[in-house]
This record gives structure tokens, C-alpha cells and sequence, in this order.
């Protein structure tokens, strides 16, 4: 039989374009969009929510700007993965700060991809972790991972996400899904005292997440303001930040270094909890804000500061994660992208 003439038999076949993955961050305001290639996060852009009806029509805007939107275009995505700021627990997913409810299947369909992954924020967030290049983290203090051992995760926002990561076979890891942020906060000192007694007298429950969260910085502030006989400024989690680290505002400041302490003495419990020798990464909005205030503070003090279990935690080693999207790269680690 004779070869096809249009195709010379020296020649080689042209390589196939392989798919990129569509990946979502979608928050109560905003929805991130991208496409992953491996380790590669390229096109990302960020759609306001309120600027569309449905996830699936913020999905196929993004898909248009990309100039991805006719079917069968090369390049275009064949596997999708979501995460949502709310809980995941079927097909049926209802958002916590936004009006979207949506079915993951009719999403995939509508959206033409074989398959559509979708989990909770804080989940691909943990699920980063092993995607993380050595430039995409920040080490705070002494220690080196155990390979193949557990690892644990914190993320003070606008809450406080708290996750584990457990290796598995292949390679493959899971992130476990709980609600540690909301464990009770306990005090170290007798300034943490009064301030979590300060508290008490407007939340039934002082969490963790209401001291080590955005709103919790200004709790912070506000708390040790009125415990030294001032009345608190009006201030946003970002102005108590910016006080504190350029030493503006002494309770800022103060606020600030309780805050760092505090999420040593939570990092250092979920590590002991969990035997994370694999590490503990800090990720979230809050921390990557305060530079070299976060790492010269008592974080890592605090964090070691177990007593007969001081020598479990040394080992231990503590990062800032400061990759800009990490829940990007924790979605293609769900979609099984290479």
C-alpha cells in the first residue's frame, strides 16, 4: 500500500498540542481563572462575580478572552478543576458568599470537558504544598522535612483554614478536611490572657480563627487598645499591618506580635497533632504581607515551645508560602496533572 502522499514518509508526524487543565479560584467576590501546563500557571485573569449569572458563565467569558471559546480550538482545556470558598460534599455545591449554586456535572457538560474536579478552597491551597518549588517558599528558622512524612498546613485570611497532608501511593497525597481553625485559642502569657478574656466578652467561643485571621488582627488591636485605656481606631486587618510593620502605632505593633506568637502556638499543636515531619507551611493572605516582621518574631519560638516535646519540633521545619496563586497549582496536584 502506498504511503500517503501528503505526508513525506521522512518526515516527522507534528506533535500532538496537548490540553492545558482549566483551573478556578472562586471566592465570594472574585473568580481567578487559569490554565495549567504541568507546573505552568499562564492566562490568568480575575472576573468580579457579581458581573455574571452562573460559574459557568464566568467560566466561558474567560474562555472567550483567552480566545478558547469555539469547541475544538487546539489548546483548548478537556479537564477542569474548581475550588470553591464553601463546603463540597456531592454534585450539588452551594457557595457560602455568593448566590451561585451550581450542579458539577451540569457545569462539565455545559463547559464541553471530560471531567471537572471541584473542591474546597482551603483543600487546593494544602494540595499546593508539593508543587511548591524552593522559590515558591519562604523557611522561618532551622529544620529540614522528613521525606515522606505528614505534613501540615495553616492559612490565617479572612478565617483561618487549618489542613493536613498525608502521602499516599504513586506519589498521589491527600489533604484532609476538617475545621481546625475553629479549635479553642489558649493563652501562653498573662497580656494573652487578658486579651482572650477581653474577647470573651463579645464571642461566646474565642477560636483560634478569631485572633489569627484578618479580622482577627484587628480584634487583636482593638482588645489590647481597650485593655490600656484607649479607644480603638477604626482600622482594616491591612491598616493594622501597615502600622505594625513600619512601627507607626505602638497596639499595631503589639497586635502584630501576637499574632505571629499565637500561630506559633497553633502551628506547633497541629505539627504535634499531626507528627507533620514533612513540615508546617504557612499560607494564607495575612502572613506573606508582613516580610521580615513574621520572621523575626516569635513565631518560630512559640512553635518549639512544647516542653518534653521540644525536641520533636526542632526537626521540624516551618515555611511562608509566597507563591502568588497556590491554589492553582493544588488544583492541577487534584486533576493528576503531571
Amino acid at each position: 500500500m502506498a504511503a500517503d502522499p501528503a505526508i513525506p514518509t521522512d518526515s516527522p508526524l507534528p506533535a500532538p498540542i496537548l490540553a492545558p487543565i482549566l483551573v478556578a479560584d472562586i471566592g465570594g467576590t472574585n473568580a481567578r481563572f487559569g490554565l495549567i501546563d504541568g507546573r505552568v500557571v499562564r492566562d490568568t485573569r480575575v472576573l468580579r462575580c457579581a458581573d455574571y449569572a452562573s460559574i459557568e458563565d464566568a467560566a466561558g467569558a474567560y474562555l472567550a478572552a483567552v480566545g478558547l471559546a469555539a469547541p475544538g480550538t487546539p489548546g483548548r482545556p478537556r479537564r477542569g478543576a474548581f475550588a470553591v470558598a464553601g463546603p463540597v460534599t456531592g454534585d450539588h455545591i452551594a457557595m457560602t458568599n455568593l448566590v451561585w449554586q451550581f450542579s458539577v456535572a451540569r457545569v462539565r457538560d455545559a463547559l464541553g470537558l471530560d471531567g471537572l474536579v471541584v473542591i474546597n478552597d482551603f483543600t487546593a491551597v494544602a494540595l499546593s504544598v508539593p508543587r511548591l518549588g524552593e522559590e515558591d517558599r519562604r523557611p522561618v528558622g532551622d529544620g529540614a522535612p522528613l521525606p515522606g512524612g505528614v505534613v501540615a498546613v495553616l492559612g490565617p485570611g479572612s478565617g483561618l483554614g487549618v489542613s493536613g497532608l498525608v502521602p499516599g501511593a504513586n506519589g498521589r497525597w491527600t489533604a484532609l478536611s476538617g475545621e481546625g481553625g475553629h479549635v479553642t485559642m489558649a493563652p501562653i502569657s498573662d497580656r494573652e490572657s487578658a486579651v482572650l478574656g477581653q474577647l470573651r466578652k463579645s464571642f461566646d467561643h474565642v477560636s483560634a480563627e478569631r485572633v489569627l485571621s484578618g479580622p482577627g488582627l484587628v480584634n487583636l488591636y482593638d482588645a489590647l487598645s481597650i485593655l490600656d485605656g484607649r479607644e480603638p481606631a477604626p482600622l482594616t486587618p491591612a491598616q493594622v499591618a501597615d502600622h505594625a510593620v513600619a512601627g507607626t502605632e505602638a497596639h499595631c505593633v503589639e497586635a502584630v506580635e501576637m499574632f505571629c506568637a499565637m500561630l506559633g502556638t497553633v502551628a506547633g499543636n497541629l505539627a504535634l497533632t499531626l507528627g507533620a515531619r514533612g513540615g508546617v507551611y504557612i499560607a494564607g493572605g495575612v502572613v506573606p504581607k508582613l516580610g521580615t516582621l513574621f520572621t523575626h518574631s516569635r513565631f518560630r519560638k512559640r512553635f518549639t515551645e512544647k516542653g518534653r516535646m521540644r525536641d520533636f519540633l526542632v526537626p521540624v521545619p516551618t515555611y511562608v508560602i509566597t507563591h502568588e496563586l497556590p491554589a492553582f497549582l493544588g488544583l492541577a496536584e487534584a486533576a493528576g496533572a503531571d
